[in-house]
């Protein structure tokens, strides 16, 4: 039994399989746009701030 997941870009139902070339997305045109969104830097990965007490001038 293929296991079913949304396509990241419209949310259609899609078959994990090796049939399926555009996986996770449900076609092309899915993934041309999510490549798109990263391109314009859409997307994030959250930075995290580090504490005061471990900036440079405290080093010995």
């Amino acid at each position: 039994m293929a296991t079913v997941v949304d396509c990241p870009t419209c949310g259609k139902k899609v078959e994990w399989t090796e049939k399926n070339k555009y996986r996770p997305f449900c076609s092309e045109r899915c993934k041309q746009i999510d490549l798109g969104a990263w391109a314009e830097e859409k997307y994030a990965i959250p930075a995290a701030t580090p504490p005061k007490d471990l900036d440079d001038d405290n080093l010995p």
